[in-house]
């Protein structure tokens, strides 16, 4: 049961917050939310992918970090290389509440002991905590962006089921289903007008990062095959 309450200085001066990626504080995610700003950064490394909201049955954007559930074969390279994390993993126990920041007090990232405290000894935010300020403030805006650009792409039928099959090392096989990618047939048949919109509102240059993306997917699997599955995720017997 989550604990949200407002974040202030005088309650929550001595809070302190472990933020490393870690697999145990909630960076075993697969497929996480994504916003379009994050695009040029996730190309770079992960697969862009939409995704239906099994509640709402909504779209959305998503990075793919692995094949199997609770599996991100980036971890080590996320917590030890700097590799871009996806904010939606960076905001660890910290949500909106208006204008404010607000914090789950029950969310294992948050322990007296954590490397990142929230407040100087005036009560002032600490860097970190400004940090995550600036998070909120690129991830807010970015959710309704990215719910236009997908809206977007649905009125023009661009979006197509994508089914990635996967062979691996060990003899194993996965069929990941439930995944949509930008139609390349359906792309070329835009009519003229409908692409110079597209590259106006600068949604062209999304759907070729998230296009181009897709070749990551092998380089997921060879980083399967290579081992680079943590061994906190093999012991649990999620991979």
């Amino acid at each position: 049961m989550a604990n949200i309450v407002v974040l202030n200085s005088s309650t929550h001066l001595r809070l302190r917050v472990n933020a490393s990626a870690s697999l145990a504080l909630g960076d075993d995610q697969r497929f996480v939310p994504v916003v379009i700003s994050e695009f040029p950064a996730l190309a770079l490394h992960y697969p862009i992918l939409f995704a239906k909201d099994a509640d709402t049955g909504q779209f959305y954007c998503g990075a793919m970090l692995g094949f199997d559930a609770g599996e991100n074969v980036f971890i080590g390279a996320q917590r030890n290389d700097g590799m871009y994390r996806p904010l939606n993993l960076r905001r660890g126990p910290f949500y909106t509440s208006g204008e404010d920041i607000a914090v789950d007090l029950d969310h294992p990232r948050v322990d007296v002991t954590g490397e990142q405290p929230l407040f100087d000894e005036a009560g002032r935010p600490s860097p970190y905590l400004q940090s995550i300020m600036g998070l909120m403030r690129e991830l807010r805006p970015g959710l309704e962006q990215t719910r236009a650009f997908t809206r977007t792409l649905l009125d023009l039928k661009l979006i197509e089921p994508l089914t990635i099959k996967s062979h691996f090392d060990d003899g194993s096989r996965r069929q990941t289903e439930g995944l949509y990618t930008v139609s390349h047939d359906a792309l070329a048949g835009l009519a003229d007008a409908a692409a110079l919109d597209l590259f106006r509102r600068g949604y062209l240059q999304l759907v070729h990062l998230q296009r181009a993306s897709l070749g990551h997917v092998t380089a997921l699997a060879r980083l399967k095959n290579r081992g680079c599955v943590p061994q906190e995720q093999r012991r649990s017997g999620l991979a």
